[in-house]
């Protein structure tokens, strides 16, 4: 393991952990860090990018532990609230995992593209400038477990937006969460507890078709699990660190300062692929 993959390791984290969680597409992000800094998309590469968000979704559940706790307790002691959320939580998770298991090898294939991530960024950053300002803005408070099974299909259903690359599943479920009448903070809230049977499933579910792939496999040399390791200890940090950050910072301001970065992005993505300096 040489020190330039050390920092690439670390860079790459970096960008996963700050990334994943906000509405901004952590995938636009990882196409223009790879390629700018030349990472070959091999099996290990690809294997090391899922490990990473695997990573930042721990820090997600480390983070809201207290409460997936106290909603265990509820459920054990047959609180009724407990187990409606739970219920509620399970069938927010439907519409995504079914839709993703049908069409995984097709997004791969067809919309996996430097295109694809620069016009889904444009179209959620529009969508997200146009729903915060015509429907969040009548919505009130409420707690997220109050939330309903309408409420939360609702959410399940503007997640499968989050399938195409660069439309980011944050900026998805916010979207849902306000469509179904759900605060900002609130939606954000149940987003990140979403996310986690949502994306532990989708990362288990590569990394189970990677370790498959008897050539991939072989082809790991004992540097790559060093570097496997840094990754997931720096997501991990920094996941932490935005999450708890970014449901302040949604408590008093508005995500219309994502939308516009997402198009800024976007452009950026564009140049790049004009300029040939990402494939």
């Amino acid at each position: 393991m040489d020190f330039r993959q050390i920092i690439e390791t670390i860079i790459l984290a970096i960008v996963e952990g700050v990334t994943e969680f906000l509405p901004v597409s952590s995938t636009g992000h990882m196409i223009i860090a790879s390629d700018l800094m030349k990472v070959e998309a091999d099996a290990f590469n690809k294997m090391y990018m899922i490990v990473v968000q695997l990573a930042a979704i721990l820090a997600v559940v480390v983070l809201y532990w207290p409460r997936i706790w106290n909603l265990l307790q509820g459920m054990f002691s047959n609180d009724k609230r407990s187990w409606r959320f739970f219920g509620v939580w399970v069938v927010s998770c439907i519409p995504a995992v079914i839709l993703g298991v049908l069409i995984d090898d097709v997004i791969d294939e067809y919309l996996f593209s430097t295109p694809t991530v620069a016009i889904a960024l444009v179209v959620g950053a529009l969508m997200m400038i146009w729903g915060e300002r015509k429907i969040a803005v009548h919505n009130r408070g409420s707690e997220m477990l109050d939330i309903t099974y309408k409420q939360g299909l609702t959410v399940g259903v503007a997640q499968c937006m989050a399938l195409i690359p660069g439309f980011s599943r944050s900026a998805a479920t916010i979207m849902g969460g306000w469509a179904a009448g759900l605060t900002t903070a609130t939606a954000a809230d149940f987003s990140f507890f979403l996310a986690i049977p949502i994306m532990f499933g989708a990362s288990g579910y590569s990394i189970l078709k990677f370790f498959k792939d008897d050539a991939a496999v072989a082809s790991i040399v004992p540097g790559d699990w060093i570097a496997l390791a840094i990754g997931c200890v720096v997501s991990f940090i920094v996941a932490w660190l935005v999450v708890k950050s970014f449901l302040n910072y949604l408590k008093t301001k508005k995500m219309e300062v994502f939308a516009w970065y997402r198009i800024g992005l976007a452009a950026v993505l564009l140049i790049l692929l004009l300029t040939g300096v990402i494939a």
